[in-house]
């Protein structure tokens, strides 16, 4: 068996996605450890990505000139708000269309196609291209941005444009896929496909990863750490959280001594939110760290980790976390809107909370935090969603559809 996977991040610091997909192919050489895999990796500047750690046959590697020229820039300025068509972002897809379109993949089984951030410009790229006959499209979040959970964009012309373009596309696509139960079903709803939209969790494997860089982790402070480590974005209510935890240190003097909450935190203002709880010196707000570091910390520091899902009223994507989460069996806390995607996985009420209900995120807390003063045995959150049998499973069902 041949395959070929077309990919935009394969970062080992700084973005979910690059960890998210250096751990896809290991799953993928785990499920099939006798296929050729072969990796053209489309980026968009230089980059050291340890590449040699990733299981596969071989990767080609290419730094794209993304540079707008100066004439698409000027033309542009009054193109889009006539005919709702970008000339800078049609410019970008093209590029990575001219890199996809000199691909030789007819000698390939399978051919995967997976984008990185919001513009998921390596998918846009293969329009109309014959290499999409054979690809599965993966859809790591929704497109255009209008159809994000969380987000506050207006829809626009250009929107719809970006969506007609998608919509060419999926209907082009041998098959398509996207890492969340829910959200397959949105995206296959959204653009009409009469072709089933699969669902493929995202994973997490630690041995795509040098982790040795742990200097810059925080020392354990407290007997019980809470931890959270991401972005503010998409909804995601973080005073809510703490807010709650600042309430149940206030409640009781076992928790201010035993316990502390340990934030890294990015896309919020970290001084003003750190002003805010200055009265609670156990809330410790800090700024992001590389993945090494964070995993470290998310490790062997923390006891509790908490996830935010977007909101505030439905969250649709499976956040990039929770493989990793699941992957050391410690327990977490889900603030979820009342219907999200891991309220589907995590089964255990006890490990998920209603992301606007301050008593209820204060009453799991606390629940979690006395069951591990008591014991550190480890718990399984996720059950075996994130198992290597779920995603061969799963896999081989994508690989199967005809």
């Amino acid at each position: 068996m041949k395959i070929l996977i077309i990919e935009q991040d394969l970062r080992v610091s700084g973005t979910s996605q690059g960890i998210i997909s250096r751990s896809f192919l290991y799953r993928l050489r785990n499920a099939h450890p006798n296929a050729i895999i072969n990796v053209v990796y489309l980026k968009s500047q230089p980059s050291d990505d340890q590449l040699h750690l990733l299981p596969v046959d071989s990767i080609e590697s290419h730094v794209l000139n993304l540079k707008i020229p100066f004439l698409t820039k000027l033309i542009n300025k009054f193109y889009w708000r006539l005919f709702g068509v970008s000339l800078a972002i049609e410019h970008i897809n093209k590029v990575y269309g001219s890199y996809i379109g000199k691909i030789d993949y007819q000698g390939y089984d399978h051919i995967f196609i997976r984008s990185a951030g919001l513009a998921h410009e390596t998918i846009l790229g293969c329009k109309n291209l014959p290499i999409l006959k054979k690809a599965i499209v993966n859809f790591h979040d929704p497109y255009p941005i209008f159809w994000y959970v969380g987000t506050t964009k207006e829809l626009t012309n250009l929107e719809l444009f970006q969506m007609k373009s998608m919509q060419k596309v999926v209907s082009q696509a041998k098959t398509c896929m996207s890492s969340a139960n829910a959200m397959a079903k949105d995206m296959q709803f959204l653009y009409g496909s009469r072709k089933k939209f699969y669902s493929l969790p995202h994973q997490y494997c630690e041995s795509v990863f040098d982790l040795s860089d742990t200097d810059k982790a925080l020392k354990k402070g407290k007997a019980i750490t809470i931890a959270y480590h991401g972005a503010i974005q998409f909804g995601r209510n973080i005073e809510n959280l703490l807010d709650a935890y600042e309430a149940l240190v206030h409640s009781n003097s076992i928790y201010s001594e035993k316990t502390e909450f340990i934030l890294r935190l990015k896309g919020i203002d970290l001084k003003k939110l750190a002003e805010r709880y200055a009265k609670t010196p156990n809330i410790v707000i800090l700024d992001t760290l590389n993945f090494s570091n964070s995993c470290y910390e998310q490790t062997h520091v923390a006891d509790i980790n908490i996830i935010l899902e977007n909101g505030p009223l439905y969250c649709n994507i499976l956040v990039g976390k929770a493989p990793f989460l699941a992957s050391f069996n410690k327990p977490v806390l889900s603030i979820s809107p009342q219907v999200s995607e891991l309220r589907t996985i995590i089964k255990d009420e006890k490990y998920i909370a209603t992301m606007d209900d301050k008593k209820e995120i204060q009453d799991k807390l606390e629940q979690l935090i006395l069951s591990r003063i008591k014991s550190d045995e480890p718990v399984y959150p996720f059950g075996d969603y994130f198992s290597d049998a779920n995603f061969k499973l799963r896999l081989n069902e994508i690989l199967q559809d005809k």
